[in-house]
């Protein structure tokens, strides 16, 4: 059975990631990018589709022992795991080298003090986990091959096969270091080089030093927003500069429930927002990368604009699901792709256009096709911003006039009104500021509820969405407009948790129907619970901000890593993970809160 979701530890090499257990089982791995087939699946079924567990020796009918502590070496994406056993104590270091050519899961073995007998279980299954591969010894080394995947095996030990598993058996002393590697490389090339276990594990703590060096921030909350940047950084496709959301797909918002989705994928507003967080922190070469990879995603087409694409730009995304998989704790269905890849979310429009606006202006060189592509969005939204949508949270019922997704229509005409008054751009100034001036009145007049004093979720809806306290952020209105305090007063009542943390929007309404389409329920959204933060410090109950800022800091897992929502009834952490839309508004509050000085101690 694997582990919970907050159990588990990130290792990558910016072009794909696995997720390793506390028993030192590697649970999850796509090979070779974020969003090919699995090789270990068994994070969303049983040990049958694919794993790899390497720790202390334990008796067959016993659960395989937990390490007693783990870290990541310093500020990298170098996991260090150790046993305490009654025979001594062992580490295992796992990490994967940023990568040129074949991409490797590296694993060292390294005896403390003792003698610690272990063993090294592997079981790949391709394709999610239904496919068996044929694995047999070439020139001494061990390779499984699948049709048109083959994964390479080293090791120093010895090995045998029994059950479909390849095991090793030894045992560590102090200063013994055994590492095992496993390598990808199309079935139909040569071999991949032999690795350099810990060559590579030198070059990658390099690689992670230098780059967390160049960091800006350096207040109090330093070390969250370090790892939050590690694990943005972890979860882009270096060739590319696409980011995806998670790492995962369909690990559930509702356990045993169907609300199991792909995150493998760059959402455009995920992808824009990682953006800003990475310019606020010092990093603009993510920044530059990840505009080209827009600018190509989107070439030619901006009147048709997906609110997601693959990682290289791939626009075809289709949904299917996996039925020999049981899901993450029995919840199933198991989805590849994502079919709310064609909706309409106007709301991405805004953001897009924010994330340019913002490298602008920090002083990222300057892109005509960046500027024009911009303008051609605004010249769409003119014809489209008062459509209904999917909205932001991509419900699978009907379309509705989203409030948040007319606030960022203006957002998105408002940034490009003032790229044309800094002189980078041409167009209808006047034609745009009245453009501007419309949509805000409408928000105004058809979104506010005067009798709660409060935005509602839709024009003409009762329900609120957490979405709103968007709204003095994109600066639509000030923070001490009496709406804005208002409707984040209405969310705190009627969206808050017991334990104080924010629901993205009710899932039901009073009479049981389902508001966004699907049966059941869902957690408390954790990045809505950061914006409420924010909020809360913008409108000046700074104190009840930096509370609740921590609160939050205290349900990642001892890693320093989240998912996407926390579930109040289970004290859980639910969701794809780590996700990218927790981890960027952890940053972003923690700046604010740090300019404002509201921290502790």
């Amino acid at each position: 059975m694997a582990g919970r979701i907050e159990d588990y530890a990130l290792i990558g090499d910016m072009q794909t990631a696995a997720l390793v257990c506390r028993d030192g089982t590697v649970d999850w791995l796509c090979l070779p990018r974020f969003d090919s087939h699995a090789i270990f699946a068994g994070l969303l079924g049983t040990e049958e589709h694919g794993f790899w567990r390497l720790g202390p020796a334990h008796a067959a009918d016993a659960e395989p022992p937990t390490a007693a502590r783990r870290t990541y070496r310093g500020d990298s994406l170098i996991l260090e795991s150790e046993w305490d056993t009654p025979r001594g104590t062992v580490r295992v270091t796992d990490f994967m080298p940023p990568r040129d050519g074949a991409p490797q899961l590296i694993r060292i073995v390294e005896g403390v003090s003792g003698r610690v007998p272990m063993r090294s279980a592997l079981r790949m299954r391709f394709s999610y986990g239904r496919v068996v591969p044929w694995v047999h010894k070439h020139e001494g080394r061990t390779v499984a091959v699948a049709g048109p995947d083959s994964v390479w095996f080293d090791t120093d030990c010895e090995t045998y096969g029994k059950s479909l598993t390849t095991y090793s058996d030894f045992t560590v002393a102090p200063g013994d270091r055994i590492a095992f590697t496993i390598s990808w490389e199309p079935s139909h090339k040569q071999p991949p080089p032999l690795p350099e276990p810990e060559q590579s594990l030198e070059a990658t703590e390099d690689f992670w030093r230098e780059w967390v060096e160049h960091c800006t921030y350096h207040g109090p909350y330093r070390e969250a927003v370090i790892r939050s940047l590690i694990t943005l950084k972890a979860l882009t496709y270096a060739p590319t500069g696409g980011i995806v959301a998670a790492p995962t797909t369909s690990l559930p918002e509702d356990i045993g429930g169907v609300r199991n989705w792909d995150y493998r994928y760059t959402w455009l507003r995920d992808a824009a927002i990682t953006l800003s967080s990475l310019l606020r922190t010092g990093y603009r070469e993510e920044a530059r990368a990840w505009r080209e990879w827009l600018l190509r995603a989107v070439a030619g087409d901006p009147e048709n604009l997906q609110i997601m694409y693959g990682i290289a730009g791939e626009r075809e995304l289709g949904e299917a699901e996996l039925d020999w998989l049981p899901g993450y704790e029995n919840s199933a269905p198991v989805r590849v792709g994502n079919g709310a890849a064609h909706q309409l979310q106007l709301d991405v429009y805004g953001e897009v256009t924010e994330a340019l606006h913002l490298g602008h202006m920090t002083g990222l060189a300057r892109n005509d096709y960046a500027s024009l592509l911009q303008l051609k969005l605004i010249r769409y939204l003119e014809q489209h911003w008062d459509e209904p949508d999917e909205g932001i949270w991509e419900v699978r019922g009907p379309r509705r006039h989203f409030v948040h997704s007319k606030v960022m229509a203006w957002v998105a005409v408002d940034r490009t009104i003032k790229l044309i008054e800094s002189g980078d751009a041409d167009g209808p100034l006047e034609k745009w500021r009245d453009l501007r001036d419309d949509i805000h009145r409408d928000v105004c007049e058809k979104g506010y509820d005067k009798e709660r004093n409060t935005f509602t979720q839709s024009y003409g809806s009762k329900e609120l969405d957490a979405s709103l306290l968007l709204i003095p952020q994109m600066g639509f209105l000030p923070p001490d407009d009496k709406r804005v305090i208002g409707t984040i007063e209405a969310i705190q009542r009627e969206l808050s948790t017991e334990d104080g943390f924010i629901l993205r929007y009710p899932t039901t309404s009073g009479d049981d129907e389902n508001l966004d389409g699907l049966p059941g329920d869902e957690g408390a959204f954790l990045a809505c619970s950061f914006w409420m933060a924010d909020d809360l410090a913008m409108i000046g109950r700074v104190d009840e901000a930096r509370k609740l800022f921590e609160k939050l800091l205290a349900l990642r897992n001892d890693l320093g890593l989240l998912a996407e929502e926390w579930d109040p009834r289970l004290k859980r952490q639910v969701g794809n993970f780590p996700q990218a839309f927790s981890h960027v508004p952890l940053i972003d509050t923690a700046l604010r809160l740090t300019a404002s000085g509201a921290y502790g101690g």
